[in-house]
C-alpha cells in the first residue's frame, strides 16, 4: 500500500442548519434544508476512506464517486474473494480510476490508516464486522442491520437475532433530508434502503404535515435488477428477466417494516402499508408510484405545494412542475430524487410518484452525501453530476 499523505483527519467541523423536531427512535431528528455548501479552500482536510465489500455494485459505486471527490483518499479495498486483484480487473469501467489499493481481506485492513468507513457488506454479516472496528472511526453502512430501531423487527424481518443490539442503539437512520441534524454528529449512520428512499422522501412531509391519512397507503414500486446485488443467482439470468416484468417479495419485502418506522414517526401513529415491488428488466432506477387519501381538507394542489415548500433547499430532491411525469431515466447515475403528486380518479386521493437511481441516491449516492455530514464536507462534494441521457 501507498505511503499516506500527512493529513487532519475528518471530523464534524460544521454544524448542520436549523433546529430538529421530534425524534425517530433511531435516534434521528428531522432536519432543516441543506445550506448553500461553502467551497473547500486549500486547506481543507482529507478523509482516509476504507469500502469494505468494494466488488459489489454499491462497493463500486462508492469507488466511482470517491473518485470525484477531492477530499477523500481510498487507502482500502475489500473484497474476500477478490483479494489479491486491482480493482480495475474486477470493475473494468473504473479503470481510470488508478489511484487505489488493491483488493484485500478485511482481515488485513491497517484501520489506523483509516478515518471513516462505506460498509457494503451483506446483510448478517455487518453486525459483527462493524462491532469488531476500531472506536475512532466514523461508518455509513449500507446493508440493513442497523436500519430498524427494534431488534425484534430485526429478527423477525431477516430471520436471524441481531447480534449488535447495544451498537444498534446508537445507530442513526441516515435519510439525509430528513434526518440531517442527527446525522451530522454521528459515528455510526444506518443508510436507508432504496425503496424506502423512493417512498419517505415525498410522503414523510405529507404525513407529519396531516395533509395525507395513514390508513390505506398503497405502494407500487418497481426496481431495476442491480438492486438484487451482482452474485450469480437463476432468477437475474438475462433469460430470466428480459421481455418481462414481475412482482417479487409479495406481503414479505424487508424494506416493508422500514419503510413503516418512517412513516410512523411521520404520522406520529403506527402506519402499515399496502407495498409490492417489482423487478423491472433494467440495470439501474427506481419507481415508486403512492396512492393516498387526502385528509383534512387538502387537495392535490396542498401536497404538491408542500412538497415544494420542504425541499425548495435542497439540492438533490426535486418537485417537478405540475403534470410533469417522473421517470427513471432522468436520474440515471444521479443522487437526484424527482418527485411529482397527480389527481387521482377516484375521489379524496391522489397519486405520487417518486423516481431514484438505485444504486446512487437509493444506495452510494445517499452514503456519500451522509459521510460528507458526518465528516463536515460540503454535503453536495462529488454528488452534483446530471443525468446520462439517452
Amino acid at each position: 500500500m501507498k505511503a499516506l499523505q500527512q493529513h487532519a483527519p475528518c471530523r464534524a467541523r460544521r454544524a448542520a442548519p436549523g433546529a430538529g423536531r421530534r425524534a425517530l427512535s433511531v435516534r434521528a431528528a428531522a432536519a432543516a434544508p441543506a445550506a448553500a455548501p461553502a467551497k473547500a479552500g486549500p486547506g481543507a482536510e482529507t478523509c482516509r476512506v476504507a469500502v469494505l465489500g468494494a466488488s459489489g455494485y454499491t462497493g463500486a459505486e462508492v469507488v466511482r464517486l470517491s473518485a470525484l471527490h477531492p477530499h477523500l483518499t481510498i487507502t482500502a479495498l475489500t473484497g474476500d474473494r477478490q483479494a489479491g486483484k486491482a480493482f480495475s480487473e474486477v470493475f473494468p469501467h473504473l479503470v481510470a480510476a488508478a489511484d487505489v489499493p488493491r483488493l484485500a481481506k478485511i482481515d488485513d485492513v491497517d484501520f489506523s490508516a483509516v478515518d471513516a468507513v462505506f460498509c457494503c457488506l451483506p446483510h448478517a454479516t455487518t453486525q459483527k464486522i462493524i462491532s469488531a472496528l476500531p472506536e475512532h472511526l466514523k461508518i455509513v453502512d449500507l446493508s440493513a442491520d442497523f436500519r430498524l430501531a427494534n431488534v425484534d423487527t430485526y429478527a423477525e424481518w431477516y430471520g436471524g437475532e441481531h447480534s449488535a443490539p447495544e451498537l444498534q442503539k446508537t445507530a442513526v437512520y441516515g435519510l439525509t433530508e430528513v434526518y440531517r441534524d442527527a446525522i451530522a454528529p454521528a459515528r455510526l449512520v444506518a443508510n436507508p434502503g432504496c425503496y424506502p428512499t423512493t417512498v419517505q422522501l415525498p410522503l414523510h412531509p405529507l404525513l407529519r404535515a396531516g395533509l395525507i391519512s395513514p390508513d390505506d397507503i398503497i405502494i407500487d414500486a418497481k426496481s431495476g435488477v442491480s438492486g438484487a446485488g451482482r452474485s450469480a443467482k437463476e432468477s437475474n439470468l438475462y433469460a430470466e428477466i428480459a421481455e418481462g416484468i414481475n412482482a417479487y417479495g409479495v406481503t414479505k419485502h424487508r424494506h416493508m417494516p422500514e419503510i413503516e418506522q418512517g412513516l410512523s414517526d411521520a404520522a406520529g401513529k403506527p402506519v402499515t402499508v399496502s407495498f409490492t415491488p417489482h423487478l423491472m428488466p433494467m440495470s439501474r432506477g427506481m419507481q415508486s408510484t403512492m396512492y393516498v387519501k387526502l385528509a383534512g381538507g387538502a387537495s392535490v394542489e396542498d401536497l404538491r405545494a408542500k412538497l415544494a415548500e420542504t425541499y425548495a433547499g435542497e439540492p438533490f430532491v426535486r418537485v417537478l412542475e405540475p403534470g410533469v411525469v417522473p421517470h427513471t431515466r432522468h436520474v440515471r447515475g444521479t443522487n437526484f430524487c424527482l418527485v411529482n403528486v397527480f389527481p387521482d380518479r377516484l375521489p379524496g386521493r391522489a397519486i405520487v410518484i417518486s423516481v431514484i437511481d438505485n444504486l446512487v441516491k437509493g444506495a452510494s449516492g445517499q452514503a456519500m452525501q451522509n459521510l460528507n455530514l458526518i465528516c463536515g464536507f460540503p454535503e453536495t462534494t462529488a454528488l452534483m453530476q446530471l443525468a446520462l441521457f439517452p
